[in-house]
């Protein structure tokens, strides 16, 4: 019985190990648990953090994404074995750095005031002063010297013009009790504009909403001052009518002309439009934008749009394009498949920029740093090259040599990044992963963008714009809005006065009956259209 007391004491004790154990075991789980869960709040709180910071540097840091390609006091990335082998280089990198750039030169008044006509103002003497204070003699007039210049503004002004017919008949019919033949005087073309606004009107409208921001309702009050009542509707309905009539010629003529060309760029933006069928007033729509790319041949811009952001929009409007089509990272753009790729490093720099956490801009040691250092020096030797090379075939050359090391490096470094999930620094990197295929694609030819900076420049106005009007009413008005935003841009990149040449468009109302060879004859490349712009500015400046 001793003995069975003693087995029965030695089972409990084991059984009571074995719980010990197993409570010991259900404890460190649970703890692993609590600690897992534990840093996954505390990431959770750093991921908070680091978008925090990154909302508030957007909402009041500097917006510009330029910076040296070397950080002050460190050594240069891309030049450290050479530093290493010759102490004098790492002297020279730092006075680099320290050296303050060339400040830009004070432009003069001719500068400032240039193709503004300048009128002389002679101021004579009083005639009673013309005698000589000593001897008495006559003075006489021994040359001019310059007092001060002033700008003068004309401020605009309304005319209504009544066009009166004056009708002839034949005296002798009259004096016979004939039916006397009546001749009518004309001025050799009918009104077509819609509205009793003139050509030049409708462009001013056009010019005020598109070229300057100007929403409809300050126009309204504008036109107001200048005596003429004329409701906001009225001027809604001329731009639209007079777009779709007469710019949308013009407009499809554009895109048959990009679609030509082996280089393109897009992107898109956001635009509120209220009465969309089927859609709620608060759904977004978009603005697409389309234009050539720096081929060196006459640039090309065209707004497009559309209801979605879908990539259907680019496919449909770029059908029959076999270039290199250069946007953002918008997979969209995928549908895409007749063109090439071009990977934006502007994007790519700008990732990087708000990946680098508050207050480390010139920590070496942040990945996010030394991945902004490769994009600088990208962008640093890709303007030396511009200004240096004026043919592509060297641009393409140069860029082989000095360019394809450091993208090769910047690959070489991006494998080797294993950032925290859901970081900033996550986002960039896994944005340039989803990129890398593109990265080099701009190498192939000497004309391939670097950057999508130029279309975003070219979107820049409609979003300036967009801050004064706030919405379109209908989507007849924001395809209208996209043709005249177009004609404004267009006459803007090939460098002709705007009022003047949608005056010029109005005037000579472009068909869809025009044949490509005609359309071609009223495009803002054309040379006679240069000179007849020209003209009418000169001839506006010397009234």
């Amino acid at each position: 019985m001793a003995q069975s007391a003693k087995d029965i004491q030695l089972r409990e004790l084991k059984d009571l190990v074995n719980e010990l154990k197993e409570t010991t075991k259900l404890l460190r789980k649970t703890l692993e648990d609590v600690q897992k869960e534990k840093a996954a709040i505390q990431q959770e709180r750093d991921n908070f953090k680091e978008q925090v910071d990154y909302l508030t540097k957007k909402l009041f840091g500097s917006s510009s994404e330029k910076g040296a390609c070397d950080i002050p006091g460190q050594m240069n990335l891309f030049n450290e074995a050479e530093s290493e082998m010759d102490p004098a280089a790492e002297t020279s990198d730092q006075l680099a750095a320290t050296e303050k750039p060339d400040r830009k030169k004070r432009s003069t008044n001719e500068e400032r005031f240039k193709g503004i006509p300048v009128k002389k103002v002679m101021l004579e003497p009083d005639a009673t002063n013309l005698t000589c204070s000593k001897c008495g003699g006559e003075m006489v007039p021994i040359g001019t010297e310059f007092v001060r210049r002033e700008l003068k503004i004309i401020p605009a002004r309304a005319t209504v013009i009544e066009y009166y017919s004056v009708n002839y008949a034949c005296k002798s019919c009259r004096q016979n009790d004939v039916t006397p033949t009546i001749i009518k005087g004309k001025d050799g073309k009918a009104h077509m504009m819609y509205g009793m606004a003139s050509a030049s009107t409708v462009a001013w409208v056009v010019y005020q909403k598109f070229c300057n921001g100007m929403p409809l309702y300050r126009i309204e009050q504008d036109l107001g001052r200048l005596g003429a009542k004329i409701s906001r509707a009225t001027l809604a309905n001329w731009v639209i009518k007079n777009s779709e009539a007469f710019f949308a010629p013009m407009y499809d003529f554009f895109r048959r002309k990009l679609l030509e060309k082996d280089f393109a760029m897009a992107d898109e933006t956001p635009v509120q439009v209220l009465h969309e069928p089927e859609r709620r007033a608060q759904t977004k729509s978009y603005m697409w934008l389309f234009r050539s790319g720096e081929d060196g041949d006459f640039p090309i811009i065209i707004y497009k749009y559309s209801e979605t952001r879908a990539g259907d929009t680019a496919v449909d409007f770029l059908d029959g394009f076999r270039g290199y089509l250069m946007c953002d990272g918008y997979s969209g753009y995928n549908k895409v498949k007749t063109a090439k790729r071009l990977a934006c490093w502007a994007h790519i720099r700008r990732y990087l920029i708000d990946a680098i956490p508050k207050g480390k801009q010139l920590d070496y040691a942040q990945p996010a740093v030394q991945g902004v250092m490769y994009t600088n020096q990208l962008f640093d030797i890709e303007d030396k090259i511009r200004q240096k090379y004026k043919t592509f075939d060297a641009i393409k050359e140069a860029r082989l040599k000095q360019e394809k090391p450091i993208i090769e490096g910047f690959l070489s470094w991006l494998e080797r990044q294993n950032p925290v999930r859901n970081s900033r620094l996550d986002k960039a990197v896994t944005y340039i992963r989803n990129r890398k295929d593109y990265l080099a694609s701009y190498l192939d030819d000497g004309r391939c963008s670097f950057s999508n900076n130029l279309s975003e420049n070219c979107i820049r106005p409609f979003v300036v714009g967009r801050k004064g009007w706030l919405f379109c009413d209908t989507p007849a008005g924001a395809q209208a809005s996209a043709m005249a935003y177009t004609m404004v841009e267009m006459a803007k990149a090939n460098k002709v006065n705007v009022y003047h040449y949608l005056t010029f468009l109005f005037e000579h109302q472009p068909s869809r009956q025009m044949t490509d060879e005609e359309l071609e004859q009223l495009a803002p490349w054309n040379e006679d259209v240069k000179s007849e712009i020209q003209r009418r500015v000169d001839t506006q400046n010397n009234e």
